[in-house]
């Protein structure tokens, strides 16, 4: 059990995972575990008003300079940053322990660089950051020490199910809900409104995240951030079709044995997990899990319904700036499909025209990951 308090940072407080991670401090048995000093949040300034009032820390960023101003006026006595350099302010603290990423897109990938090359530890949520830069993140961690502990679901349930034993490995198996349209032909894929594919069966996520789960999109991404977190090759990185989503995911040991962790669909676990690694501390619960009454399936992914899964493990297996490439595309894609300007099959075929035009750069500076991303992400959008 962990006996020392942990200064934490959470980037994103006012999203879905900042919240629930709020809520994690919150109902930890142990109240010193952790003291938040710094946080940062989006468009949503009153509800950050209401966190800075609770948590009291002593270091904020917001997006805009006026929101900030705003801030400044109401609590003088802590410093307000603003914008992308705001992010870097709040992660380039000597004092931190850990930093959880919540914000989403390329917006947490330098400030969580950032901490790593201090030695802070990462709670990572952020898909983008190993998606876009996992050589140049990875090699950091390895410099300076830090653990990136995984905030998604079926990556914690790797860390928990490995025991960090990745070396007598024989494949992982990432599982799948299927997302909303699992059971859909592909014309009425093709065919569904942003509505439509917001209706996840399982899991409340962020907009963006929920389409991209809708593709599998979402699936390819994290088959990338697997490759990256636990030094493994895409020939031994598995995805598998599981609706009910109460296993998370599971590793297969070279004996064949196969440990998995179970649980209900909750993000309050592995968010909880990260924080308080390699110890589990009394906090929040879900209900027991009975074994009773339960049908658990199992089902190969359909990469013709589905063609961005597929897509992305060759995009992964090419590297270099590929999967800037993928991840840039994407977004701008879901983003003018939530907006209504394109149609659900319009994503994949946004993605695919981008990847095939792309001369990929092998070993990319971050000044040339930033380059790609913008200049795909503006092409998409525009």
């Amino acid at each position: 059990m962990h006996t020392t308090t942990k200064n934490l940072t959470i980037l994103g407080s006012t999203g879905s995972i900042g919240t629930q991670t709020l809520e994690v401090v919150e109902n930890l048995q142990n109240k010193e575990l952790f003291k938040i000093v710094g946080m940062s949040a989006g468009r949503n300034i009153e509800l950050f008003i209401s966190q800075i009032k609770k948590f009291h820390p002593k270091k904020v960023c917001t997006i805009s300079p006026a929101d900030a101003k705003k801030i400044k006026s109401i609590f003088p006595d802590i410093e307000v940053f603003s914008g992308d350099e705001g992010l870097i302010e709040l992660a380039d603290d000597k004092s931190l322990d850990i930093m959880l990423t919540g914000t989403s897109g390329y917006a947490g990938l330098k400030p969580t660089l950032k901490a790593i090359e201090n030695g802070t530890n990462i709670a990572l949520a952020n898909k983008e950051t190993l998606v876009m830069a996992g050589d140049i993140v990875t090699a950091a961690a390895k410099q300076s020490g830090a653990k990136i502990l995984p905030v998604d679901s079926e990556h914690s349930a790797i860390l928990q199910s490995s025991n960090g034993r990745f070396d007598i490995i024989d494949k992982v198996i990432i599982t799948a809900s299927g997302g909303p349209f699992l059971h859909k032909d592909k014309a009425e894929i093709l065919n569904s409104t942003a509505l439509d594919a917001l209706k996840h069966p399982n899991w409340n996520m962020g907009k963006k995240i929920t389409i991209d789960s809708a593709t599998l999109m979402n699936k390819g991404l994290e088959v990338i951030e697997a490759h990256h977190l636990f030094n493994l090759p895409y020939e031994k990185i598995e995805v598998v079709v599981h609706p009910e989503s109460v296993v998370h995911s599971a590793v297969e040991f070279v004996d064949g044995s196969i440990i998995a962790q179970l649980g209900f669909p909750s993000m309050h676990i592995p968010i909880q997990y990260a924080l308080t690694w390699p110890c589990r501390e009394y906090g929040i619960k879900t209900g027991s899990f009975s074994f009773f009454g339960q049908k658990l399936t199992f089902e190969k992914p359909n990469y013709d319904k589905f063609p961005c899964l597929s897509l992305a493990f060759e995009v992964g297996k090419t590297g270099g700036t590929m999967p800037v490439v993928l991840n840039a595309a994407n977004e701008a894609a879901v983003y003018k499909f939530l907006r209504g300007e394109i149609g659900m099959g319009d994503i994949f075929k946004a993605v695919e025209k981008e990847i095939n035009r792309h001369n990929v750069i092998k070993n990319p500076t971050l000044d040339e990951i930033f380059a790609v991303d913008n200049e795909v992400r503006a092409r998409v959008s525009g």
